[in-house]
């Protein structure tokens, strides 16, 4: 893996509720807030953060994430450009958009580490169009010492349109 797919994410210590999580959003050990996270205030994504630091994830998406009751959601907008020739969201766009979302869902178990994807599996259950919200949750179905495994499923305005499941290396400690 190439050093621009390391994704920082935040400190999270135990799966003892989302809402320590969610209110953990963007700090380190150290309970400083992370830079590289940034809160929304205004528009649509108001109350959601998104990653600054990850350029990939800017033009791919954008991509924006939150923690509620049900855990940790990432969502995005569909529009032209994450289109293909036929008129429905490209695979890959929405492939990308999974990765991204297993950093979300898996954010209480990597323990503030590092993390690159080692794999990524999809079925592609239904289109995607544009306008449609895109939203993936999921769950860790086994955290290790160095790995993190997760499944998820990503809808568009509520309807299934891809399941995912991936495997995260943990690569370090921020």
């Amino acid at each position: 893996m190439v050093a621009s797919a390391l994704r920082a994410r935040q400190d999270a210590r135990s799966f003892e509720g989302e809402r320590r999580v969610s209110e953990q959003i963007g700090t380190g050990e150290t309970g400083e807030r992370d830079s590289r996270l940034r809160l929304i205030t205004d528009g649509e994504w108001a109350g959601w953060s998104m990653w600054q630091s990850d350029a990939f994830e800017q033009r791919a998406g954008p991509f924006y994430e939150r923690f509620d009751g049900n855990g940790g959601v990432t969502a995005f907008r569909a529009g032209p450009e994450h289109m293909n020739g036929g008129g429905f969201m490209h695979g890959g766009c929405l492939l990308t958009f999974a990765d991204a979302a297993l950093f979300t869902i898996a954010r209480p178990a990597m323990e503030g580490s590092f993390g690159v994807t080692v794999n990524l599996s999809g079925d592609f259950l239904d289109s995607a169009r544009v306008g449609e919200l895109l939203e993936a949750r999921g769950e860790v179905t086994r955290a290790a010492r160095s790995t993190v495994f997760v499944r998820g499923l990503a809808t568009a305005d509520g309807r299934p349109v891809l399941s995912f499941t991936g495997i995260i290396r943990k690569v370090g400690r921020r």
